[in-house]
C-alpha cells in the first residue's frame, strides 16, 4: 500500500522534483557575478592568488561538505590549524565563512531537488542553534585553550568513526524513515543545537551536522541519504548565524577573507556536486569513508600535536575517544530497542 502509494505519486510529479532547480542555479549566477566583481580589485585577486592552495584543498572539503555529514569545515579547520599552523579561532571562522558558501550552496541544491529530510529533527535543531551558538561564541569558546580546541575536534570525529567501523554492515542497511512528524525527535534535535551551539561548533565551527546525523541514523534508524542532506542544511545554518555573530560581535579573524577569497568559487559547485553524488554512491561507500576519514584526522592531530600533548596527553586524547565511543553506542543500542517496542 504504502510503496504503490510513492510509485503513483512519483508518475504524477514526472519531472518536479527538479522543477526549483533553477533557483539553485540562479544563486549561482549571483554569487558567482558577485565574486568576479570582488576580482576586480587588484588587492582582492592579488590575494586569492596568494591563497591558492586553500582553494585546493577545499576542493575536496567542500564534496565531503555535501555527501557526509562532516562539514567542509572539517577539512578546512585540520588543514589550516594543524598543517599551516594558523590559529584555531582563524580556523574556526574560516569554517563558519566557507561553509556558509559551500554548504548554503549544498542546502539550496538539496531543497531544490526535493532531497528528503527529516523536518522534526531538523526544525528542534535549528531553534537550539538560534539559542546555543550565540552563547558558545560570546561566552564558552574564549575561555578554551587552543589544544583543548583541537582536541574536541579530533576526539569527536575519531569516536564517530570508530563506531561506523564497528558497525558498518548494520548501518549500511539502514532504509527508510518514518519519523516525520515525531515531536520527540524535534525535541531530540533542539538538544543537539543547544549543545553542539555551546561546545564543539562554537570552539571549532563544525559539528552539529555530525550530532544530528548520528541522532537520526543511531537514535531514530533513519536512512543515511536522508540523514546527510538533513546534516548539511542544519550546519549551513549554524554557518550563516556563526558568522552573523561574529561580525556583529568581535568581528570575523584577520586571514579568513583573503582564504575565502580564494576557496569560495570552488565550494559555491563542489559541495552541491557532494549532495548530488550521495544519492547514487551506496550507503556502505558513503560511511566507510566517513568513518576512514575521522580516524585518520585524529591520528593526524595526535601526531601533529605531540610535543605538547605527551605520552599521558596522547593516552587521555585515546580514552576520551572511547568514552565518546561507548557513549554512540548506547545511543545506538537504544535506538535499537525503541524502535522494537
Amino acid at each position: 500500500m504504502h510503496s504503490s502509494q510513492e510509485k503513483s505519486r512519483g508518475t504524477r510529479d514526472g519531472g518536479r522534483p527538479h522543477t526549483f532547480l533553477w533557483i539553485w542555479l540562479l544563486w549561482l549566477v549571483l554569487f558567482y557575478g558577485v565574486w568576479l566583481a570582488l576580482m576586480l580589485d587588484p588587492a582582492n585577486a592579488a590575494a586569492a592568488r596568494a591563497h591558492g592552495p586553500i582553494a585546493l584543498t577545499m576542493l575536496f572539503g567542500s564534496y565531503v561538505a555535501g555527501s557526509t555529514p562532516m562539514g567542509g569545515g572539517t577539512v578546512a579547520f585540520p588543514i589550516l590549524v594543524l598543517a599551516y599552523g594558523l590559529p584555531a579561532t582563524l580556523g574556526r571562522d574560516f569554517s563558519f565563512a566557507i561553509q556558509s558558501i559551500g554548504m548554503t550552496s549544498a542546502s539550496l541544491f538539496i531543497l531544490c531537488s526535493r532531497q528528503r529530510l527529516a523536518w522534526s529533527m531538523l526544525g528542534g535543531c535549528l531553534v537550539g542553534s538560534l539559542i546555543g551558538l550565540p552563547f558558545g561564541i560570546l561566552w564558552v569558546a574564549p575561555q578554551v585553550p587552543t589544544i583543548w580546541v583541537k582536541l574536541v575536534f579530533a576526539v569527536f570525529w575519531a569516536a564517530f568513526g570508530i563506531l561506523h567501523l564497528a558497525r558498518l554492515d548494520e548501518l549500511s542497511a539502514t532504509t527508510g524513515y518514518a519519523g516525520e512528524n515525531s515531536r520527540s525527535e524535534f525535541l531530540g534535535g533542539m538538544a543537539a543545537g543547544v549543545v553542539a551551539g555551546v561546545s564543539i561548533v562554537a570552539v571549532t565551527g563544525v559539528g552539529v551536522d555530525m550530532l544530528v546525523y548520528a541522532l537520526l541514523v543511531l537514535a531514530c534508524r533513519v536512512d543515511p541519504k536522508v540523514a546527510i542532506p538533513t546534516s548539511v542544511v542544519a550546519m549551513a545554518f549554524n554557518s550563516l548565524l556563526g558568522v552573523a555573530i561574529k561580525q556583529g560581535t568581535t568581528g570575523i579573524e584577520a586571514g579568513v577573507w583573503e582564504n575565502w577569497l580564494a576557496a569560495a568559487p570552488v565550494v559555491a559547485v563542489g559541495a552541491p556536486l557532494g549532495a548530488f553524488a550521495v544519492s547514487f554512491v551506496g550507503r556502505r561507500i558513503t560511511l566507510l569513508f566517513v568513518a576512514v576519514l575521522c580516524v585518520v584526522q585524529f591520528a593526524w592531530a595526535c601526531y601533529h600535536e605531540r610535543a605538547e600533548l605527551g605520552l599521558a596527553g596522547s593516552a587521555v586524547a585515546c580514552v576520551a575517544v572511547a568514552m565518546c565511543v561507548y557513549a554512540l553506542d548506547r545511543l545506538h543500542g537504544w535506538g535499537g530497542a525503541a524502535t522494537t517496542r
